[in-house]
């Protein structure tokens, strides 16, 4: 297979100077274009390629399809291994060319995955991938005739790993070689096909679902399934802005939640400062109003409320002495009732 060096340095190249003209408001700028490929592909695949996998799965019994399957995953995962390794995930490369190796001598040439049974992880790595690891941003979305969604770093990923990395290339036999994409590709397509129908019936938009599922799966992929390592905005290629420090909301429940919350970093007398303040201000101020009033009227304020208890303590005297009254008086009755009875 000859490859066009030139030709690819200058897709990649192109690729990598647009891959940060998308901007942040708009992710999408080329949504008019991308739709009519979107209906485009949609028409073929209904027409043309769904039933040709439909009719695949149908006549190929499982075992013949699972080991097709794991055949062309098994030369995927040579893919995998160049990206971790110019990602420098050494472990991960080394576990997939342990993969490699295992699954091409003990399972057949692929057709049997023993290193799954053997637990030797599986990976799943491209260039796009690559070159996002090393901060190359995404740039604008854009959907591909037949292969679909995809990104101007992601095409020109695509396009690196086709022609360098994925053995089928190397097949020299022009005939083979493409039957084998073609052959891969209608294998692929029957193993979304509960998943194209659960779409067509659940989503209001299967564009911008299909789109927006896109741009976080391949996001999640860049950061090996650490979905809170990067925003949405890292996605296009922005750096993400500084997060904001959130305070616990205070508790309702007690009146100590209602106080005011005293930093870690702060001084803790700041609260207990803050509170004689507070103390001290009320104090003054009862201290002025009571300077204001005559020295007599203040004698008579404070004799008020001695004059209030006295008369409190005489009515509760009263009370006593009557109730004292009232349980001879009804001691008196009994005994006089008894007496009558007897």
């Amino acid at each position: 297979m000859r490859i066009n060096a030139s030709g690819l340095v200058a897709t990649l190249a192109m690729a990598l100077v647009l891959s940060g003209c998308a901007s942040q408001a708009n992710k999408d700028p080329l949504e008019g274009f991308n739709r009519g490929v979107y209906k485009f592909n949609d028409t073929a695949d209904k027409a043309v390629i769904k039933p040709i996998a439909g009719a695949y799965k149908a006549v190929l019994p499982s075992p013949i399809r699972t080991g097709v399957n794991n055949f062309f995953s098994n030369l995927g995962t040579v893919v995998t291994a160049v990206n971790n390794l110019l990602q420098f995930k050494f472990d991960r490369a080394m576990d997939d060319l342990g993969r490699v190796v295992i699954n091409s001598t003990v399972g057949v040439l692929g057709l049997i995955d023993v290193a799954s049974m053997d637990g030797i992880p599986k990976h799943s790595e491209d260039f796009g991938q690559t070159l996002g690891h090393w901060g190359v941003g995404s740039g604008a979305y854009i959907v591909l005739p037949f292969i679909g969604p995809s990104t101007l770093r992601d095409t020109a990923g695509f396009a690196v790993d086709t022609a360098l990395f994925d053995p089928i290339g190397y097949v020299d036999h022009v005939a083979t070689r493409n039957q084998a994409r073609i052959v891969k590709f209608i294998d692929l397509r029957a193993q979304y096909l509960p998943a194209s129908d659960l779409l067509d019936d659940a989503a209001l938009d299967p564009y911008a679902f299909m789109r927006d599922a896109y741009l976080q799966r391949r996001q999640n992929q860049i950061n090996d399934g650490v979905a809170a390592a990067r925003d949405d905005d890292d996605e296009y290629g922005e750096d993400p802005p500084a997060e904001k420090a959130k305070e616990p909301a205070p508790a309702a429940s007690s009146p100590a939640a209602n106080s005011p919350v005293v930093s870690s970093e702060a001084p803790a007398s700041v609260a207990a400062i803050a509170n004689e303040s507070s103390a001290s201000a009320v104090e003054a101020t009862e201290n002025a109003a009571t300077a204001r009033v005559p020295v007599e009227e203040q004698a008579v304020i404070v004799e008020e409320p001695k004059a209030e208890a006295t008369a409190e303590q005489t009515i509760s005297n009263e009370k006593t002495s009557q109730e004292t009254s009232n349980q001879e008086t009804t001691a008196t009755e009994m005994t006089v009732a008894t007496a009558g009875s007897n």
